[in-house]
């Protein structure tokens, strides 16, 4: 599994102007599932993403979870991050899981996220959305549970 995790002041997701999900000084994440992803990565991804320190304590260091300021998270389901553009300049999306599979992994993803208390808010799966957010800082973390990068 791969996720962008941004530190945000504010963001929304939308569906055909519903807004679906919606969150303020928290964090919105950009999720894809691999082919051969399994629940263990989303357990990973999921206990990392909980335990991430990128908010700023009153020290100004950057010491503080999500769980820690009583914040909330914003998941959205976005495929495209298996994008693989390494031999041509239209993408592949072959590293990707099939739909049906990915559902299940971000949904088991977002119960996971639940369960820890933290409030996750979401778009919808296989759905067009418009996302947008304020990133704050920015503060921008890639995260892969085969720990590629």
């Amino acid at each position: 599994m791969r996720a962008v995790v941004q530190r945000v002041s504010r963001a929304h997701v939308a569906v055909q102007g519903e807004v679906t999900g919606r969150i303020n000084r928290d964090i919105v994440v950009l999720l894809a599932v691999g082919s051969d992803d399994s629940a263990s990565d989303a357990d990973y991804l999921a206990d990392k993403l909980i335990g991430l320190r990128i908010f700023e304590d009153d020290n100004g260091k950057m010491n503080l979870a999500v769980s820690d300021i009583r914040g909330e998270i914003l998941v959205i389901s976005q495929f495209t991050l298996y994008g693989d553009v390494r031999r041509g300049k239209r993408p592949s999306f072959d590293a990707a899981a099939p739909p049906q599979r990915a559902r299940e992994l971000y949904e088991y993803f977002v119960e996971r996220i639940r369960a820890t208390g933290v409030v996750c808010e979401t778009g919808r799966f296989q759905e067009t959305m418009q996302v947008e957010l304020v990133n704050d800082g920015p503060v921008t973390i890639l995260l892969d549970s085969a720990k590629t990068f």
